[in-house]
């Protein structure tokens, strides 16, 4: 039989149950995960009806083995055939920007603006933009890119005090990061944040262009200034099948 998992970190005995009895999709998921290695980024895969004769297998065993590749970023949609993805986007769990993060890979990020709004602040949002419920805030909703595939989108809270002209002078398709250190002489401090997995509204998946099945990486942060004063809140999903989070660990004294 076909194994899956001869890379390091790869699942345990290659995801096998122990009573030995391996679902037919997951024997067809295995052979295929051999031809994307072998066909490389960017590579036609066979259509779905040519592998259900490879393999001896139904159309729909195919498509389920395909759907988890999908899934797991190995494979991707391309017009009305399925290519061989590239290696998923690899963000840092730290303060520095998405824009960082991508440049660091050889990726060219970007951000295509979809709303930049100003309203007064809910009672619920204010301790962690660092205003009274009532002092108005800007809410700033973007589209992740990179190399100008759609990755992810990201919403901003900030207050209106902390970037009184953000709707003349800030660049939507730069780093907000940037901006408010390099043009409003903020300097960040720490932040806390929490990351879990959901999946998309229809609106969401619309803006980022995928299946609203497909999992997405939720990371909520709150980011305070090196004083401790409540900085911005950001609510960013991330496809995925496109990203993957590192992080480097120290031993606390």
């Amino acid at each position: 039989m076909t194994h899956m998992g001869n890379q390091p970190g790869a699942p345990v005995r290659s995801g096998i149950p122990e009573h030995g009895r391996v679902p037919k999709y997951y024997v067809v998921k295995a052979k295929v995960a051999e031809l994307v290695d072998e066909l490389g980024e960017g590579g036609l895969l066979p259509t779905e009806r040519d592998l259900a004769v490879r393999y001896e297998v139904s159309r729909e065993t195919v498509r389920q083995a395909l759907r988890e590749l999908l899934l797991e970023g190995r494979l991707r949609r391309q017009g009305r055939g399925t290519v061989v993805a590239g290696p998923k986007l690899e963000q840092p769990l730290s303060l520095a920007s998405y824009t960082e993060g991508v440049r660091r890979q050889g990726r060219t990020p970007g951000r295509a603006l979809i709303s930049l709004d100003r309203f007064p602040c809910p009672e619920e949002l204010a301790p962690a933009v660092g205003v009274a419920a009532g002092d108005p805030v800007w809410h700033m909703e973007r589209v992740l890119l990179a190399d100008d595939e759609r990755v992810g989108l990201e919403s901003t809270y900030v207050s209106e005090a902390r970037a009184p002209q953000l709707d003349t002078e800030f660049d939507p398709d730069s780093s907000f990061y940037a901006y408010l250190h390099d043009r409003l002489g903020v300097v960040f401090g720490d932040a806390d944040e929490r990351i879990e997995t959901v999946l998309a509204t229809p609106r969401e998946a619309l803006l980022i262009g995928t299946p609203p099945a497909l999992p997405m990486l939720l990371i909520q942060r709150v980011s305070r200034d090196a004083d401790g004063h409540p900085l911005e809140r950001v609510r960013t999903l991330y496809r995925g099948d496109r990203f993957s989070f590192t992080a480097h660990l120290g031993r606390q004294e």
